[in-house]
């Protein structure tokens, strides 16, 4: 007999040998019917798992995130057997279960059109119904990728050879479909009870662009019917959200072929809202302490070296000359600005009175990310970023990070951003240890201390292995876009290694050097990234302070100019950001166009407002008739809220 650990600590006794599943059904068919996955001592795995010794069970259901994984997982190999039923020639690749849903890649001659996928969801609504069982068996790696190359699925061939051999292949059968995979997956595909194919598209096997575009299917599943329709009715509120479509509408950017995809063309509006940001971030910043460096876009690769970017960043970089030809000159942009800004550390001999040390940068950035990872303003090649570095000596450490914490926050309440965002703390990964500089012991260290300093906090993070920089561990603050993806905004790292290896040292107290540590930090994150979020935030409606025009004044006759203008002249010697519509058009046509573009405020003139010296006030909206007052009354008004930066 074994102990099982149950939920609220209550323990009960079972036959070794008993699977996760049937214990889950001795508990309730209740729970059993729901259940997803399972979590054994703390470790994720499949419902048909068998429990062999005392353990502690935990029965994951759709509520919870791998329990979801779980259930999204089963319906991607759904999708997969649609297709293959529907198309019998069609190539399967992968398919995995994402943030909001899943998909699945084939290798099929033509890209799925809408009424195909009409016709794949009509197939798997039958498979549901058909409440095939998911069986788990194993072969032996050699065997897995004969059974694939028998098959003809060269895609799942390459995946089985990528298995060590004499290692054990995982698959899961429903019915006369089979793939190779690790799982979870539910017991049977009945449970699949509501699922939406979502779109096609294309994408490169294993995000090669020098490999076959596939056609990925995405889709989503819920266990109720009611579930997918609040999905998918958040999907449509989104897509009226998306940066990529509002931001175009509203003249903010552009995107253009000949320039190249991940480089995008900042409009005025677009880019007067970077301009603001970056003031705000630039004074803020200095008031805490912070200096300003100006630093260059590219460097010799030599510094790169120095700085391990070049041994473990190199394919992340633009490179100009041959990398590999040492007897010329070669030269890379800059990924990120750290190495440069430790040469403002070392053009003198510094003292620990000299310390902290806070220098920051309003830096543009260069990466060469994959064509399929592009995306709007999320992610691009070339961005700009509130990009700092602070030296410390070791007993400055956390109240530096703290202060850095507290910066960011600051900057993310003033944004309206702070309560959509997650902490993620991101560690090394021991078992792949070609990605980092350093030795356990010194990672030990740095995960020790930020561990501390983030508990100390009191900050709510989950643990991201393998996620920390290849110098050191760091705090990301992640934000998630309209349609649930999750990106990294601002990050906080803690780095003992670098000073060492570019020879920053300082004089400490007891007259001997040391090198001090380092804290790498953005303020407010990637501009681009920053107005991406803020346009989904706001669906175009920025607060005030951001706003590219802030007021619109509407006069309804030529006879009205004169007032007008003398009214923009008031506002603009406040500093406000006004436009005045002189245009030949109706009152009403001029308002609803100024609806369109968001503007926060609308100042209508007529012979009323001239004769008393006023301005007809309108906000954004539907109902934002505030009627008429006086221009400095307006003005008062529309100062105090520049002034504060109130979100309306």
């Amino acid at each position: 007999m074994i102990k099982i650990t149950l939920k609220g600590d209550v323990v009960k006794e079972y036959q070794s040998g008993i699977s996760a599943y049937d214990v889950a059904k001795d508990i309730s068919m209740g729970l059993a019917k729901a259940a997803c996955a399972v979590r054994i001592d703390g470790e994720n795995a499949d419902l048909r798992t068998v429990l062999t010794k005392d353990c502690a069970l935990e029965i994951l259901t759709f509520d919870d995130e791998y329990g979801r994984w779980a259930f999204r997982h089963t319906a991607s190999h759904i999708l997969a057997q649609a297709v293959k039923r529907l198309y019998p020639n069609v190539k399967l690749a992968i398919g995995p279960a994402v943030d909001d849903g899943f998909y699945y890649d084939f290798d099929i001659d033509e890209k799925f059109t809408p009424d195909d996928l009409l016709k794949i969801e009509a197939e798997m609504k039958k498979i549901v119904k058909e409440d095939i069982k998911l069986e788990r068996f194993v072969l032996p790696q050699a065997e897995a990728v004969a059974k694939f190359k028998s098959e003809d699925e060269p895609y799942k061939v390459e995946l089985a050879e990528g298995i060590p051999e004499g290692e054990e292949v995982s698959f899961y059968s429903q019915g006369e479909f089979c793939d190779l995979c690790a799982g979870a997956h539910l017991m049977s595909t009945g449970a699949v009870k509501a699922f939406k194919l979502t779109s096609a598209t294309g994408a490169y096997w294993r995000g090669d662009s020098s490999k076959k575009m596939l056609c990925r299917v995405y889709g989503t599943a819920f266990p109720k019917a009611s579930m997918l329709e609040e999905h998918l009715a958040m999907l449509e509120e989104a897509k009226k959200r998306d940066h990529n479509k509002l931001g175009r509408e509203l003249e903010l950017f552009t995107t253009v072929d000949v320039i190249g995809q991940g480089l995008p063309v900042m409009l005025p509006k677009g880019a007067k809202i970077i301009q603001i940001l970056q003031r705000f971030v630039e004074d803020e910043e200095a008031k805490r302490g912070w200096q300003l460096t100006k630093t260059p876009l590219m460097a010799k690769r030599e510094l790169f070296k120095l700085s391990g970017h070049w041994d473990h960043y190199l394919d992340g970089m633009f490179v100009m000359g041959d990398p590999e030809d040492y007897t010329k000159e070669c030269f890379a942009l800059r990924p990120m600005t750290c190495p440069f800004q430790y040469q403002a550390y070392l053009n003198r001999a510094r003292s620990y009175r000299d310390l902290p040390l806070r220098y920051d940068e309003t830096s543009t950035l260069f990466r060469n990310e994959e064509s399929g990872e592009m995306h709007g303003l999320i992610r691009v090649r070339q961005f700009t970023i509130s990009e700092g570095h602070l030296m410390c000596t070791p007993e400055q450490l956390e109240d530096e990070f703290k202060s850095c914490l507290e910066l960011a926050i600051y900057m993310l309440k003033t944004l309206g951003l702070y309560e959509d965002v997650s902490y993620r703390f991101s560690q090394w990964d021991p078992a792949d240890n070609e990605k980092y500089i350093g030795t356990p012991e010194q990672w030990n260290e740095a995960q020790d201390m930020m561990s501390k300093i983030l508990d100390n906090l009191e900050i709510p993070y989950k643990v991201g292995i393998g996620e920390a920089a290849f110098y050191g561990p760091k705090l990301d603050i992640q934000i998630k876009n309209v349609y649930g993806k999750e990106d990294t905004l601002i990050t906080i790292q803690i780095d003992q290694m670098l000073a060492e290896k570019f020879g920053m040292e300082y004089v400490d107290r007891d007259g001997q050097k040391k090198n001090p540590y380092i804290i790498h930090r953005t303020s407010l994150g990637c501009y681009e990234r920053t107005l991406a979020l803020l346009i989904e935030k706001y669906a175009g409606a920025f607060p005030m302070w951001l706003a590219p025009t802030q007021v619109k004044i509407l006069p309804i006759a030529d006879r009205h100019f004169d007032y007008a203008y003398d009214v923009k002249k008031q506002l603009e010697a406040k500093g406000m950001r006004v436009e005045l519509d002189d245009r030949n058009e109706k009152i009403g046509y001029k308002i609803r166009e100024a609806r369109l573009q968001k503007v926060p405020y609308m100042l209508v003139i007529g012979d009323s407002e001239v004769e008393a010296g006023e301005v007809a006030v309108r906000m954004r909206g539907e109902n934002g008739d505030l009627g008429a007052m006086k221009t400095q009354e307006f003005i008062a008004r529309a100062v105090e809220e520049i002034e504060t930066k109130v979100i309306k």
